[in-house]
């Protein structure tokens, strides 16, 4: 009977960056998966496909502060590293985990008020303003500067997200095309759970209550989809469709008093290379619908 394959755990850059020069000497790839850790099917997923892609697979696990406006959940953002290490052993295909410091990644520190930050950030101009930018501002000033630094620091061949981070994908691909990093990039379906709600580490956070509305949201999106489906390209037909669900049980909500309530941030509907909103969609350029 075969053993799991060792994972090795490194805490610091250098001691990373010493180990990752045995594979550059022999011209072995390298895939990488960036999480802020709180595993799920969805991570394992990715780290599955990079094993496919690539010899050699690395995880970070980084709570990353830069992304996290001063009234979001930093504090509370679920951390499980000794799970999340089981789990990746589980896979039987993981080489290095990367658990960088804070201090490390942000030598001057890293204030939650972007005033009072010092040292280097990175930015894609055309593409952090829409969609989820909109409400989150910074969110992907953050998530651009960590991916830059792990990427500077791991080098690798090949990197893994998720396409329920769309926005964050498009982003990131812009990123490494704009840098000229040699870095390949992929992106896995979106891991949905048996009713269609999204994976995510802040699932955690629902009451029974709350979980029984999560899926919302892709119940308006699929809504929209169906509409698409059926011919129409307008978007004023298309997210009305979407709108009028959630609206919907919005409402149903508020009626029951359950102690919460349905926000709905934004729907998009976007030329999927510009991320300008889109008033009717050619089907040969498609469309990116989120929310």
């Amino acid at each position: 009977m075969s053993s799991r394959k060792e994972i090795l755990v490194f805490d610091n850059i250098p001691s990373l960056r010493s180990w990752r020069q045995q594979y550059i000497k022999q011209d072995k790839q390298v895939a990488f998966i960036p999480t802020m850790g709180s595993l799920h099917e969805g991570h394992l997923s990715l780290v599955k496909q990079g094993s496919q892609h690539c010899p050699i697979v690395v995880v970070s696990i980084f709570v990353n502060p830069a992304q996290f406006a001063p009234n979001e959940d930093l504090d509370k953002y679920p951390r499980t590293l000794s799970n999340d290490l089981e789990l990746l052993r589980s896979l039987d295909c993981v080489d290095a985990v990367f658990l960088p410091k804070v201090e490390e990644i942000y030598p001057y520190g890293i204030p939650l008020d972007v005033e009072k930050q010092k040292g280097a950030f990175v930015e894609v101009r055309d593409k952090s303003h829409q969609m989820e930018g909109k409400s989150r501002p910074l969110f992907f000033r953050g998530v651009l500067t960590v991916v830059t630094k792990l990427f500077n620091i791991v080098q690798p061949n090949c990197v893994f997200f998720g396409q329920k981070d769309a926005q964050q994908c498009i982003v990131i691909r812009t990123l490494i095309s704009d840098l000229h990093f040699p870095i390949e990039m992929h992106v896995g379906a979106t891991g949905r759970e048996y009713d269609g709600l999204a994976m995510s580490s802040r699932n955690k956070y629902l009451t029974s209550d709350q979980r029984n509305y999560a899926t919302t949201l892709f119940k308006g999106l699929s809504a929209i989809k169906n509409e698409f489906d059926q011919g129409e390209k307008n978007r004023e037909i298309l997210l009305n469709k979407g709108y009028e669900l959630i609206e919907k049980v919005t409402k149903e909500v508020m009626e029951k008093n359950l102690g919460f309530e349905l926000k709905l941030d934004y729907l998009s509907l976007v030329d999927p290379r510009t991320l300008e909103e889109l008033q009717e969609i050619e089907e040969e350029k498609g469309a990116i619908l989120s929310g």
